[in-house]
């Protein structure tokens, strides 16, 4: 049986979600309580805080991407756990416009599925009782998602809460904590979002603080009360594994991989092998594939640049076995990488692709992939669900594409990815989008 959940959402991003997710995950563990964590959507970062607030590997979940069993399965992981608190994206009913495999992307198709009700988080700054019209609002949104309350973020004071309270109870909207303004501990950003949790100092320290303060502020026994059952629950679905034994590049700037993707592998049988291109190390020459994950090589550039036994050994290992590359991975595939700076830094020349961060431009949102060519794990013809988020222009890319890929309204985009093959049977390949599920 699985345990009963609650989803963390807001109308907008940069409201204070994630403080709370993660206040909630760490107070309820320093209460006793074994709290399973979910993200909604594609996300790196805050999985990976969650992961460390709870003690326990947080899991996205995603409605555009992934088919109905692959959630349902997904959600199996939870089992064991006393409660499930997810964390939406964006706003509650922020999505796509085309469907995909089960919803729109929204954090309330994984609450409607789920049945888990939905924690507002309001940033009442500017405003008093008018915040109830907001909250009425999402409750009357869609009936198949329920509203089980709100916490107040950014109170100013005293009276300011009353006021605030004072319409929700108006209302008829419960509210569950109020938060004061508290600068010490919002997390440091940088220009794709958060810093990673690998890279902030005295990472349990701040956990710590963050869960006392939303225990002195919230009341966990109504959060815990206002848990639903989880209504679905499957078998873990099987992705295809790349190879029995896997060379997988992990460090601060190789981070970016789907904790669902590598557990897949692993229940397929797969051995997973890491190694740090930032500690000047190869992949082991036992893998039958290496993959590069996203990340931040931007940042770590001059040292890659320098780390000449990874490089040497990529290129040893390339020239037999496949190796595959997504955004930073695959920048890193190419020829060069020039920062903001304007620095130009030679990656391992597997492929010829130059990129630049001089003049900054976002790409972002979901793709849909059909391979031209094999990657690792699958043939040419294969239909993938991905998603894309980089601040990287392409210079120079003269090896062939990987794939067509188009965004979630059907619309081409030019990032296709290239590959390239070696006479002695070795295959480079790399994308832009981060792999999430196989497509139907």
């Amino acid at each position: 049986m699985l345990p009963a959940g609650l989803l963390v959402s807001a109308p907008a991003s940069g409201t204070g979600k994630t403080t709370v997710t993660l206040g909630l995950l760490a107070a309820l563990r320093a209460r006793g309580f074994a709290v399973q964590p979910f993200k909604s959507g594609p996300d790196y970062i805050d999985p990976a805080f969650h992961t460390a607030a709870a003690a326990r590997v947080s899991v996205n979940l995603d409605s555009w991407a992934m088919r109905s069993e692959m959630l349902d399965g997904l959600v199996g992981v939870s089992k064991g756990a006393d409660l499930v608190i997810a964390e939406g994206a964006m706003g509650l009913f922020d999505g796509v416009a085309q469907t995909g495999e089960t919803g729109s992307g929204a954090s309330a198709d994984i609450a409607a599925r789920m049945g888990w009700p939905v924690i507002l988080v309001l940033d009442v700054s500017g405003q008093a009782q008018s915040a109830a019209a907001i909250a009425l609002g999402f409750a009357a949104m869609r009936t198949d998602v329920k509203l089980a309350g709100v916490v107040l973020n950014k109170v100013a004071s005293s009276r300011h809460e009353a006021l605030v309270r004072d319409g929700m109870d108006r209302a008829g909207v419960r509210v569950f904590g109020a938060l004061p303004r508290q600068a010490s501990i919002a997390l440091p950003e940088r220009h794709l979002g958060l810093v990673q949790a690998d890279e902030l100092p005295k990472l349990q320290a701040f956990m710590l603080k963050v869960g006392t303060f939303v225990a002195e502020h919230v009341d966990l026994d109504a959060v815990i009360a206002a848990a639903m059952p989880t209504r679905v629950g499957g078998v873990a679905v099987s992705m295809k594994t790349p190879a029995e034994r896997i060379a997988l590049a992990r460090d601060v700037a190789f981070s970016f991989v789907y904790p669902h993707l590598i557990d897949a592998w692993r229940k397929d049988g797969a051995t997973i092998l890491p190694f740090s291109p930032l500690a000047d190390e190869a992949p082991d020459d036992s893998a039958g594939v290496c993959w590069l994950p996203g990340g931040y090589p931007e940042l770590h550039a001059g040292r890659l640049a320098a780390a000449s036994n990874f490089r040497e050994g990529l290129r040893a290992f390339a020239q037999t076995r496949a190796v595959h590359g997504e955004c930073g991975g695959y920048m890193a595939l190419g020829a060069g990488l020039v920062t903001a700076d304007g620095t130009r830094h030679e990656m391992t020349g597997l492929l010829g692709l130059e990129t630049s961060f001089e003049k900054r431009r976002m790409h972002m949102g979901y793709r849909l992939a059909e391979t031209l060519a094999g990657t690792p794990g699958y043939a040419a013809g294969a239909w993938l669900r991905g998603h894309e988020f980089h601040y990287a222009a392409i210079v120079n890319q003269p090896d062939a594409a990987l794939a067509r890929v188009v965004d979630a309204t059907g619309t081409e985009v030019t990032e296709t990815g290239s590959w390239r093959s070696f006479a002695s049977g070795g295959r480079v390949t790399g994308t832009f989008f981060h792999l999430i599920a196989e497509a139907t």
